[in-house]
C-alpha cells in the first residue's frame, strides 16, 4: 500500500537570490524541486503539495500599490488566490514534464483552497507574518509612509508585515481527498489557503494570509498523511544557527523541539513557525516530520541528512 505526504515547498525556496526574482527564475527553482519531488513518487509515495508565496504576494501588492492611480488595488485575499493559481501552474507544468520524461502515469491538479479563520482572531490587531522582498532600514522607513506596517526579519532586513490568523478549517478537504484517493497528485492549500470567515454559513475572505506550513500541517493531519516534509532553504535545523557555534539537528522529539522553541533557537520569520507546524502535526496523530532542502529530500528519507522530528 502506497504512504501519504504533504510536502510544503517555501515561497522563498523559489526564489534562488535577490537578483532571480523574475518568473522564468521562479520557474527553473520549481523545476528543480518538483525533480525531487518525482523521486519521492518513485519511492511509492501518494502526493499533496503545498508552498509559499510571502514574497510572491509581496511582489503583487507591490505592483497593486504602484499602480493604484490607473488600476483598482488588488485585495490581499485576491492576491493569495492569484499566487495559488499561478505557482500552482509552475509546479503543475513541472510535474507533469517531470511525469513524461520518466514515463510516470500521474497526473497533477492545482486547486485553489480556501481555509477558514477566526474572524476575532488576535491577529488581525497584530499582523506578523513577513511577505515580499526584504528592504533596507531606509527603504523600510519609506514604505511605513504609505501605511504598511514594516518590521524586521530574523535580521535579515525589514519586510511588510500582514495578519495571520490560524487556520481552522479547510473548505475543500473532501475534495482533496477524492482527488488523491483518484490517484492525483494534488497542489493544494498554496501560501496557506484563501482566508476566509463563516458568517450567516457564508464564506467571505479576508486581508490576511494563512502561515503555509500551520495550513500544511492541519492539511496533513486531516488526510491522516504517513508523513509531513517541510522543503525549505536549509539542509538541517540548526541550534544557535547562524553563530560560530551552530549545531545541526539531525532528531529530536516533540519535547525537545518544545525546548528550543522556547530558548529562542527558531527565528519567528523563519525556522518558528516550521517547528510549530511539525509538534502540531504529531499532536494530531502524525507519525514522522522531516525538515530540509528540495535537493536533500532523497538522502533525508534515507536518514543522511535533514532534520528528522518524532513523536517521542
Amino acid at each position: 500500500m502506497k504512504k501519504l505526504a504533504v510536502v510544503a515547498i517555501g515561497g522563498n525556496s523559489l526564489i534562488k537570490d535577490e537578483n532571480r526574482t523574475g518568473v522564468k527564475d521562479q520557474y527553473e527553482a520549481v523545476r528543480e524541486t518538483c525533480s525531487h519531488i518525482v523521486s519521492m513518487i518513485q519511492m511509492g509515495y501518494e502526493m499533496i503539495i503545498t508552498h509559499g508565496n510571502g514574497p510572491q504576494v509581496g511582489f503583487m501588492l507591490l505592483r497593486s500599490e504602484l499602480s493604484k492611480h490607473v488600476v483598482s488595488p488588488v485585495s490581499l485575499d485576491s492576491c493569495d488566490a492569484d499566487t495559488q493559481g499561478s505557482i500552482g501552474y509552475n509546479i503543475q507544468m513541472a510535474l507533469g514534464n517531470e511525469f513524461r520524461k520518466k514515463n510516470i502515469k500521474k497526473e497533477a491538479v492545482t486547486l485553489i483552497t480556501q481555509v477558514v479563520v477566526d474572524k476575532n482572531d488576535s491577529a488581525f490587531k497584530n499582523p506578523t507574518k513577513p511577505i515580499g522582498p526584504f528592504y533596507s532600514k531606509r527603504e523600510a522607513e519609506d514604505r511605513k509612509k504609505i501605511g504598511w506596517i514594516v518590521k524586521e526579519d530574523a535580521g535579515r532586513g525589514y519586510r511588510r508585515v500582514v495578519p495571520s490568523p490560524i487556520p481552522k478549517r479547510i473548505v475543500e478537504i473532501d475534495v482533496i481527498r477524492s482527488l488523491v484517493n483518484n490517484g492525483f497528485v494534488v497542489i493544494a492549500a498554496g501560501g496557506g489557503g484563501i482566508p476566509v470567515i463563516s458568517e450567516n454559513d457564508c464564506l467571505k475572505g479576508v486581508e490576511a494570509v494563512i502561515d503555509k506550513d500551520l495550513a500544511s500541517s492541519l492539511l496533513a493531519s486531516e488526510v491522516k498523511s504517513a508523513l509531513f516534509l517541510i522543503s525549505t532553504a536549509v539542509e538541517r535545523v540548526y541550534l544557535n544557527f547562524g553563530e560560530p557555534d551552530q549545531t545541526p539537528i539531525s532528531k529530536m522529539d516533540v519535547e525537545e523541539a518544545r525546548k528550543y522553541l522556547a530558548e529562542g533557537h527558531f527565528a519567528e520569520g523563519s525556522m518558528a513557525p516550521k517547528i510549530r507546524a511539525c509538534i502540531s502535526f504529531l499532536e494530531r496523530g502524525g507519525n514522522e516530520a522531516i525538515i530540509t532542502s528540495p535537493d536533500m529530500i532523497e538522502k533525508a528519507l534515507e536518514g543522511k541528512t535533514g532534520t528528522k522530528i518524532l513523536k517521542i
